[in-house]
């Protein structure tokens, strides 16, 4: 009787155990494989050709609250924001053409002050990434735990590198923050600062690069001029010896024709 009084309990607890209710897993609605967009990523219009290589996730979230700020910039007075407004909204129809991308506008509304208060709290609610160029959101998001998508930092790191000791042509355009300095740019936007070029604004010169520095902005190289090749150094010394000797040359010629013409008058009284 004792026997059958427990394996009842036992049994009791095992059916207690499994018809525990278990904790259902909820699953964000953005995720790992999405990027939410920022209005400045809109505006600069690189993301298209990102997402069509696949350099970013397919799965795109274009917050509701950006799309009312592009418009309220859209209409407004000022010219230019309003051409860049209007870019960043076709933007976001080029992005919802392409049938191989996700893209949602999400309604979701943080409740924050700032906008960029929203997009931080709006990827951690989605676990999502965030895809901006703004400086300031980049660094605050990235405070927050957010992982950031910046098309700038991207650029900056595949920049190709110029090393010490190599050699380029660089145009340059203003003066630098010393008396003689020149400063230029490269192919790939590189501000390359070259010494003693403060008389060459306007020319393309060759330069060495001397050392590179990294700054929040990017890289800046310093350079020094190139000096003219040795062989046309010696070209200008011998025109140069030249036009020294041609006077001596004149003069021994002129003797010449003096000495033979009193020669041919003594030669003629004799």
């Amino acid at each position: 009787m004792t026997d059958i009084i427990i394996i009842g309990l036992l049994l009791l607890i095992v059916v207690l155990v499994y018809k525990k209710p278990r904790k259902k897993i909820t699953q964000p609605t953005g995720g790992a494989s999405s990027v939410i967009l920022d209005s400045c990523a809109l505006i600069d219009g690189r993301v298209i050709e990102l997402a069509k290589i696949g350099f970013m996730p397919k799965k795109i979230i274009v917050p509701q609250f950006i799309v009312k700020e592009l418009q309220l910039l859209a209409d407004g007075r000022d010219s230019y924001k309003r051409e860049r407004a209007r870019f960043g909204l076709n933007v976001v129809q080029q992005l919802q053409n392409d049938a191989e991308l996700d893209v949602t506008i999400d309604e979701t509304q943080p409740g924050k002050v700032t906008t960029d208060e929203n997009l931080v709290a709006l990827a951690k609610l989605t676990s999502a990434e965030l895809f901006t160029t703004d400086y300031n959101l980049n660094q605050v998001a990235t405070i927050e735990g957010v992982t950031v998508l910046n098309v700038n930092e991207l650029a900056h790191a595949v920049r190709p590198v110029a090393l010490p000791g190599e050699t380029a042509h660089v145009t340059i355009l203003q003066s630098g923050t010393n008396r003689d300095q020149g400063v230029g740019y490269l192919d790939d936007g590189t501000m390359v600062v070259v010494d003693g070029a403060i008389k060459d604004i306007g020319k393309s010169i060759q330069v060495t690069i001397n050392k590179s520095h990294q700054t929040v902005a990017g890289k800046m190289l310093f350079a020094k001029k190139v000096s003219q090749p040795t062989i046309k150094a010696k070209n200008q010394t011998v025109a140069s010896k030249d036009i020294k000797q041609r006077p001596f040359q004149q003069k021994r010629t002129n003797n010449t024709k003096k000495r033979s013409h009193i020669i041919n008058s003594h030669t003629t009284t004799r």
